[in-house]
């Protein structure tokens, strides 16, 4: 595929899913359906409106930047559902955060180091035809994951364990890969998550080289995003200890 079509195709996504997020569709969906489903008219009315402040704000009350990473949770502390804006501002920190950023720079480099997939050639337009394909991809699969799991309250964020032993910690990470909180804070599989990712990763297949565009090759690529989701909620599960002991070492 030519450099200019994979760059319209990162371009134009990121816009499209924007809309697809910011639209009042899904909550309204998904409210009516729990109005079709139960009479609590308590549970309606607890759910956050646009005039209230998110559980994150700052101390003015004024809402974070979009930007700006979602602060990390505990499992402990009282669960307050995400909101459309949280949930928009954790579409694009994991699309276009630093931390995202660097980790498809890396997987691109090793791809170009090892000249796969081939089509791509090396240098660095074959990096940045690497680099690219992966954000589409990504694009996606945060776009589809955020996007459907609105529907039903699904909640993508990472809730860590700290006050918990090792071996609990590493479990809590296992099982927040297939699973997510819904909007009553219970653990449930995460469906959206089970769509997004052999979703995003069969519909590249209409973009990517041929000698990757496969059945084989899709999953390969479902199975390895699994794999980096883990190792995302083992990184917010453990870095805050260990930045935290770092700083206290250098003082």
């Amino acid at each position: 595929m030519p450099r200019s079509e994979i760059a319209i195709r990162v371009c134009l996504m990121p816009a499209v899913v924007f809309a697809l997020l910011a639209s009042p569709l899904p909550q309204a969906a998904a409210q009516s359906f729990r109005d079709n489903l139960t009479s609590w008219s308590q549970t309606t009315s607890s759910q956050p409106s646009s005039g209230q402040t998110e559980p994150d704000a700052n101390d003015r009350g004024n809402p974070p930047s979009l930007l700006a990473p979602l602060k990390p949770h505990r499992e402990d502390e009282p669960y307050d559902p995400i909101t459309a804006r949280q949930r928009l501002r954790w579409f694009i920190t994991n699309t276009i955060g630093p931390a995202h950023l660097a980790g498809g720079a890396v997987t691109s480099a090793f791809g170009t180091a090892f000249d796969r997939p081939k089509e791509y050639g090396p240098g660095w337009a074959g990096f940045g035809d690497r680099f690219g394909m992966r954000l589409t991809g990504v694009v996606t699969g945060n776009a589809i994951e955020g996007g459907v799991g609105a529907l039903w309250g699904e909640d993508p964020r990472y809730f860590r364990v700290p006050d918990q032993p090792f071996g609990a910690r590493v479990k809590n990470v296992m099982k927040q890969t297939f699973t997510a909180r819904r909007r009553d804070g219970s653990f449930a599989p995460a469906y959206a998550r089970f769509i997004a990712e052999p979703g995003n990763n069969f519909l590249s297949n209409a973009w990517r080289p041929a000698s990757e565009a496969n059945t084989h090759d899709a999953l390969l690529r479902t199975g390895e995003g699994f794999a980096g989701r883990m190792a995302s909620n083992a990184f917010q599960e453990f870095w805050p200890d260990i930045e935290r002991r770092l700083l206290h070492r250098n003082r």
